[in-house]
């Protein structure tokens, strides 16, 4: 689960070693994806060009509370359609959510990143996929060709960890 049953992530999911690396990831990306719910929250986050997934407007739309935000309906517009609105032609993007915007994009992640807190129940929570929970995240990843490699523990006291899903070559 990704939040909880409000749909607000909650502190108990809130790592220190977690957000350390999701805003390293984000600092390196050219372009961030996410649904009109979901927002990193961050000092930076005003400096990076991103594209709102929203169901508010036809296609694709420049949005006008944020000069480095575009707006795209995929019904409307494809992705690469809303790229070019956002002037991002190459680079990396990074996939931040919810649920919905994560699985448009299942079957052209390079890598997901799946952060996990073991220790940490949200019940009737909102789920990180598609699917899941009568899935596991890990099963939704492997069912669109993705491949875990190696594990990182991001907060050894907590046992939170992030492990890279491949897309297979």
């Amino acid at each position: 689960m990704l939040a909880n049953a409000d749909g607000v992530m909650p502190d108990e999911l809130k790592f220190e070693g977690d957000k350390k690396f999701f805003t390293a990831a984000l600092d390196r990306a050219d372009l961030i994806v996410h649904g009109r719910n979901s927002y990193e929250d961050q000092p930076n986050s005003p400096l990076r060009t991103r594209i709102i997934v929203t169901r508010r407007i036809g296609a694709v739309a420049p949005d006008p509370s944020n000069p480095k935000a575009t707006l795209w309906n995929p019904a409307g517009a494809a992705f690469e359609a809303a790229c070019d609105v956002a002037g991002v032609r190459s680079g990396t993007v990074a996939i931040i959510g919810g649920p919905s915007v994560f699985g448009m994009f299942m079957d052209r992640y390079d890598t997901f990143w799946l952060s996990q807190a073991p220790r940490v129940r949200l019940p009737g929570g909102e789920p990180c996929f598609p699917g899941v929970p009568e899935r596991s995240p890990q099963e939704v990843l492997a069912a669109h060709g993705l491949k875990a490699g190696d594990a990182q523990i991001l907060d050894p006291a907590d046992g939170v960890s992030v492990t890279p899903w491949r897309r297979a070559a």
